[in-house]
């Protein structure tokens, strides 16, 4: 699986853009706030339908512009396939796969697996548990359609019955009806959680070998999923604490309420762990990703790299880029110097400024390399 090409309209700070990739790494260098990330952004954007950066539709579209098209054609399994994007500033966006509009979003999800990982990310493990849910989320929504099925259905009949909640304490009679919102909650919740525990444990079993080889095996990590409640006793635990929930107008138990840890020696690395240990939790985890995406779909997914050579310390960083040598990458970066001495093979360099992209040709490269 492999990005063949971008082109990109009114979007963000690109006026018109066309742009062919290496299956290999794709380098996109230049200084800050020149439109390196709306690069990695866009791609994102083309395989889960969101910006990894959240907020809406509008905040992508050029300034003074009222719509943006984005088109990226990739080859999965030796097929060439094309999403089309077309964003609008007043109305819900347009996605269509091979020229056929698609209804829902959800539908785009695992047309192209990819992976990001930027600064923010060295941080999930120390941040609060609604990045690690959403993590989990978004790798489970692109490995199964049904997941992402069972993850919107449970998020709506959540949202309902909290308002439902809320109106109880005004019309006391409306609490009979909670019995059919909790026996669907219960549903679908218990299918999220029985999907979400297996992929930790397979997670677990490869982020392990990695985690050791990074440390020079002084580290071992465990990665536990923390649950509010078991599947089988979900439904009898909604039911035991409904008084509470009247009372504080929000459903307490679920899946929305569960978490992942991280122990690396027998200690939890987000309370006691050191920032390095938690750095390098976060790079384990980022790098066990791939692999076990390697081994749901049997194909490499597309790694998207912002700008987090620059947050890595020289033994991190080798190690990050001795594993990616197979997997087309994109990586932003403010200048050369951070792959001086490694081992990765640049295949194609882009120089980015103000929102024009200028390829590097060999000529350029061999320059380069004399000058060093």
């Amino acid at each position: 699986m492999f990005v063949k090409s971008l082109e990109l309209k009114n979007y963000r700070n690109y006026e018109e853009m066309e742009i062919r990739f290496s299956e290999g790494s794709n380098l996109f260098y230049g200084d800050n706030a020149q439109g390196k990330t709306n690069i990695l952004e866009s791609i994102y954007l083309s395989g889960t339908s969101k910006s990894h950066r959240g907020g809406k539709d509008k905040d992508l579209i050029r300034f003074g512009q009222e719509e943006a098209h984005i088109r990226l054609f990739l080859e999965k399994k030796e097929v060439e396939h094309r999403i089309d994007l077309h964003l609008k500033k007043h109305k819900a966006k347009g996605i269509a796969i091979d020229g056929m509009p698609i209804r829902r979003s959800g539908d785009l999800l695992g047309m192209l697996n990819l992976i990001f990982f930027s600064p923010e990310d060295l941080a999930i493990i120390k941040n609060g548990p609604a990045e690690r849910r959403r993590f989990l989320d978004m790798e489970l929504c692109q490995l199964h359609q049904i997941y992402t099925s069972d993850l919107t259905n449970y998020n709506k009949i959540l949202k309902q019955r909290n308002q439902l909640l809320l109106q109880i304490g005004f019309q006391e009679s409306l609490i009979d009806t909670l019995d059919i919102w909790d026996e669907q909650l219960v549903s679908y919740g218990s299918a999220i959680i029985k999907m979400r525990e297996t992929f930790v444990v397979e997670l677990n079993e490869i982020i392990q070998d990695i985690h050791e080889k990074l440390t020079g095996g002084r580290e071992h990590i465990e990665v536990t999923y923390e649950k509010s409640c078991q599947e089988d006793e979900f439904l009898e635990k909604l039911q035991n604490r409904r008084n509470q929930d009247l009372r504080l107008k929000n459903t307490g138990i679920g899946p929305h309420r569960d978490d992942i840890r991280f122990m690396i020696n027998g200690i939890d690395v987000r309370t006691y762990g050191s920032q390095g240990q938690q750095r390098t939790a976060a790079l384990s985890l980022k790098l066990a990703e791939i692999e076990l995406v390697k081994r749901r779909i049997g194909e490499t997914p597309v790694l998207l790299l912002d700008d987090v050579l620059s947050e890595l310390d020289s033994s991190r960083k080798g190690y990050l880029l001795e594993s990616i040598k197979n997997i087309q990458t994109f990586i932003t970066c403010t200048g050369l110097e951070e792959f001086v001495n490694s081992q990765l093979v640049l295949d194609k360099r882009f120089y980015v400024e103000n929102g024009k992209i200028t390829e590097q040709t060999q000529e350029a490269k061999d320059h380069e390399q004399r000058s060093e």
